[in-house]
């Protein structure tokens, strides 16, 4: 497995986990969504009733709730689509926790194997038996991020959990202008918002001041911008609980298209990302 979003140069992949991309269909994807299908992600988290909301419903008030839902929730579990300029797809399902950070994914491309999870600065990619006949029995290898300024390990694929987490678009999508209610919908059988914004890559970055280093916000504008990719558009779809529940950002280059899918369930459960035995790992190079 190649170690992916280790140089700016690979940093247009960040959406291939594990080295070759095989082609992938999402649950609900965009064509999918526009069509009405059931989302898996659209259901409510819990089965009880909805909590008061804040009595400000103007758009921008949603979102600023549905910060502060996300916030408190910490955690989701998640199925993620994507294609990026130059035609690669792939998609995963998993846990992504933001407090404190942490990410499981497992690829479900057909025909695709192998388990990523990133913990306390350190990743670990395999989980399968390709990799343990790689690495001579030991089904995960491990590795740290790249080095950041002054030498200092940065947290690795950090571009691909900044791009999963639903707090870093909802906080972009109430900083932009433009922030609009395109309706009231279904997925499935679920009543959500459809919220919309347009922004740039720039200022979707810009608006993550409060929640990423300088550093990290640079990490995320290259993912974001690979490509030649500037502009972005937010669509977000947000339940009775003003709960993030699916997340469309797409943009557009001269190479192609940017188009991710995003459908957050669970949020706030206990829900838990572990690392593997050390002694079923191997440190990358050896």
């Amino acid at each position: 497995m190649a170690a992916l979003l280790r140089a700016v140069a690979a940093v247009a992949a960040a959406v291939a986990l594990f080295g070759t991309l095989a082609a992938c269909e999402p649950t609900a994807g965009p064509k999918a969504a526009a069509g009405g299908r059931r989302s898996a992600a659209a259901e409510p988290a819990l089965p009880v009733p909805p909590a008061p909301r804040p009595a400000d419903r103007s758009p921008l008030g949603v979102l600023l709730s549905a910060e502060q839902v996300l916030q408190t929730a910490g955690r989701a579990r998640l199925h993620y689509w994507s294609e990026v300029p130059g035609g690669a797809t792939d998609c995963a399902d998993g846990v992504l926790s933001w407090a404190p950070p942490a990410m499981q994914l497992t690829r479900t491309a057909p025909g695709a194997t192998g388990r990523l999870i990133v913990l306390g600065g350190v990743s670990y990619q395999g989980g399968d038996t390709a990799t343990a006949a790689r690495l001579g029995g030991r089904h995960w290898e491990r590795s740290t991020g790249p080095d950041g300024p002054g030498g200092r390990p940065q947290t690795p694929y950090a571009e691909l959990a900044d791009q999963l987490d639903p707090l870093q678009a909802v906080t972009a999508a109430a900083a932009a202008g433009d922030l609009r209610l395109v309706g009231e919908e279904l997925l499935g059988k679920v009543p959500v918002g459809h919220w919309a914004a347009t922004t740039t890559v720039a200022d979707y970055t810009a608006a993550e001041a409060e929640l990423l280093s300088p550093a990290r916000r640079d990490r995320l504008a290259a993912a974001l911008g690979g490509g030649g990719v500037t502009a972005l558009t937010l669509d977000l779809w947000l339940n009775d609980r003003d709960q993030l529940v699916q997340l469309r950002r797409t943009g557009s280059s001269p190479q192609g298209v940017l188009d991710q899918l995003i459908e957050y369930r669970d949020y706030g459960d206990q829900l838990a990302v572990l690392a593997p035995p050390e002694s079923d790992t191997r440190a990358a190079g050896q």
